[in-house]
């Protein structure tokens, strides 16, 4: 079974996401809503695939993609995002996250991921 933890600032989101998942047999080890819970996170649980949001107060998706590299360089990240601005796909062509979906998300796509890992 894939593990996964899931971030973002909205509690909702987080919810609606995590029980899709669970829907689709992916056990959810942890929930987020900053970059820094996300890092936590991933240090203590250490899962399959990480679900990111990028805009977030405090700290934010890139400062958990960037520290999670550090952690595991071969981590599975999942951004999950409705920022399209140039300056996030230059960060993101640095950072390089396993996939990006923009938002609002393709269940579809996401299915097909899961089944790749």
């Amino acid at each position: 079974m894939i593990t996964a933890i899931v971030i973002d600032d909205d509690v909702d989101t987080v919810d609606v996401f995590c029980d899709y998942l669970e829907i689709v047999n992916v056990k959810v080890i942890g929930r987020g809503h900053n970059g820094k819970e996300a890092v936590e996170l991933y240090r203590k649980h250490n899962p399959d695939v990480v679900f990111l949001d990028l805009m977030m107060p405090d700290y934010d998706g890139f400062y958990a993609l960037e520290n999670i590299r550090k952690i595991s360089p071969a981590a599975k990240v999942v951004v999950v995002t409705a920022d399209l601005r140039r300056e996030t796909a230059d960060k993101l062509s640095i950072l390089k996250p396993t996939e990006i979906f923009i938002k609002p998300y393709d269940i579809n796509k996401i299915s097909e991921l899961l089944a790749k890992l």
